[in-house]
């Protein structure tokens, strides 16, 4: 017989389990919903900005600048402190732009190195790879050296960014980089290099179809160009650009006649497998006629594109045309004024130093402006190396100091040069190494025969040299406003426009360490 007490035992059991897994399903479905809630808090966080963010951007609207730096560095300790690292690192970029922007260099590194130990410090927490937020701080040291045209230095710091993009493998980092290693070319006169690179970036953004992204970036490049005054990054920019928005409005007309195309195609195919049919064939005449009216309308829009297109590159170009003629307009009113300002000088006592200051400045001004004008070819003739050299050295021999040994090693041979521009030259090196080269140092005038066609002067000495970081700007004319009396910088620019007139170059050997030595080379 069954036992009632067993059964309502058994029953009695059941009952407390079912009562204990209610529970426990409501208590995991309330955790759930409570961590859903909690995860949407943090993204809602994540995605909103700080009061204090929201002020120091108000400040900056306004033009308070110093009150909008003070607040940006409040909002990065706010955002570490609530763990929301790249809001904060963001915003103590913004503040270390702020004080480079008022030339405040040594707080802007400062601030960079507190940023970048706190996110070492807190790597374990970062929930991204700490490359990614190391590679803001560096991108703001790279445009803090980028504003002090310390090029070599811009140049370690785009090394750095790259090798932290590829550990933290992060695609928009990648793309940034390309955009700032252009910036780099472009600024420093390297043309070459910053095409490269930029058609690089616009490939892989052409190739994924992002051209919005492209055109972005474009025009963000040339707004930079003219907000730094760098009328070559302006020019290269409408270039490229003009080139890249032609080509790509083609790839766009193309890829609407090919899909088109395939449509025609895939109709063909199932209008044939129907064409038993009356109504297939009506069919397949109404969606060829359709479909050619759309190749029509596609192929006229295509062409009104490209015809507008067209019109802003010839519109570009005459900006172009017309602002180098702007430009030699200003050369050549700069070379009258002070041609109309020669004879009033010469009247003037030559014995106080700062009229011959004006008066050297003056020749410098027609000297440089007439050789920017003019297109003339110069004129060679036969000359004995080995005379000319010993001559040019002869004429600054009483000017050494001390015992300071003079050098000159030229072969008994000729060579077709412009004596005049090479005299220039040479003797504007050698008194510029005699003012350098302390007692007991060397100067040397040498020639080399390089090849067939090419000769080279090197005019060497042991003084103190030229910094690094300066050798790019010395043959640079108006780089900076001196005290006409310590000498107008117009020397070096000078003699760069007369070797390039001689179908040559004058430029810096990096590799001499012992001083200064300069190289003219020429095509003869």
């Amino acid at each position: 017989m069954n036992n009632p007490g067993a059964a309502h035992g058994g029953i009695g059991i059941l009952s407390v389990k079912n009562t204990y897994y209610q529970v426990m399903n409501r208590k995991v479905l309330f955790l759930l919903v409570g961590l859903l809630c909690c995860s949407a808090l943090v993204r809602a966080q994540e995605g909103q900005k700080n009061d204090l963010q929201q002020r120091a951007e108000q400040e900056m609207n306004d033009g308070k600048f110093i009150n909008a730096r003070s607040l940006y560095i409040r909002a990065y300790e706010d955002y570490f402190n609530k763990s929301q690292w790249k809001q904060g690192v963001e915003c103590g970029a913004k503040a270390t732009a702020l004080y480079y922007r008022e030339n405040l260099y040594q707080e802007a590194f400062d601030l960079l190195r507190r940023i970048d130990q706190n996110i070492e410090a807190q790597k374990q927490n970062l929930g991204c790879p700490a490359d990614a937020l190391h590679y803001l701080t560096t991108k703001e040291r790279m445009q803090m050296y980028m504003k002090m045209r310390r090029s070599a230095s811009v140049l370690d710091q785009l090394n750095i960014m790259e090798r932290q993009v590829n550990i933290a493998d992060d695609e928009a980092l990648r793309n940034d980089l390309l955009y700032n290693k252009a910036i780099y070319y472009y600024t420093f006169g390297q043309n070459a290099q910053g095409n490269a690179v930029f058609k690089e970036m616009a490939d892989k953004l052409t190739a994924s179809k992002e051209y919005d992204k492209v055109d972005e970036v474009y025009q963000t490049l040339i707004a930079n160009g003219r907000k730094s005054g760098n009328a070559n990054m302006v020019a290269q920019s409408y270039s490229s650009y003009i080139v890249w928005k032609d080509s790509v409005n083609a790839l766009k007309v193309a890829e609407e006649i090919d899909s088109l195309k395939q449509h025609i195609a895939a109709n063909e195919t199932a209008i044939a497998e129907k064409d038993s049919s009356l109504t297939a064939r009506q069919v397949m005449i109404v969606g060829l006629s359709i479909l050619a009216i759309a190749l029509a309308a596609v192929l006229v829009f295509g062409g009104l594109v490209l015809m507008r297109y067209m019109h802003l590159t010839r519109k570009q170009k005459k900006t172009i045309s017309q602002a180098n003629e702007n430009n030699a307009l200003k050369a050549k009113f700069i070379s009258n004024i002070s041609a109309q300002l020669s004879p009033t000088l010469q009247k003037l006592d030559a014995g106080i130093p700062e009229v011959k200051a004006l008066r050297d400045f003056s020749e410098h001004i027609q000297t440089l402006s007439a050789l920017e004008s003019s297109e003339e070819e110069v004129e060679l003739e036969d000359t004995q190396i080995s005379q000319f050299c010993e001559g040019l050295m002869e004429q600054v021999r009483e000017k050494v100091k001390g015992d300071v040994s003079l050098e000159v090693s030229a072969p008994k041979m000729s060579a077709k040069i412009n004596k005049p521009y090479v005299s220039h030259i040479l003797l504007h090196l050698l008194n510029n190494a005699v003012e350098y080269t302390p007692e007991g140092g060397k100067i040397s005038l040498d020639f080399k025969k390089r090849s067939a066609h090419k000769v080279q002067f090197l005019v060497s000495d042991t003084g103190c040299g030229i910094p690094e970081e300066k050798r790019e700007d010395v043959f640079k004319a108006f780089l900076e406003i001196k005290d006409l009396s310590q000498g107008d910088g117009l020397g070096l620019p000078i003699c760069k426009q007369m070797a390039l007139k001689m179908n040559g170059d004058l430029e810096i050997d990096d590799a001499y360490t012992k001083g200064t030595r300069f190289v003219l080379s020429l095509n003869v």
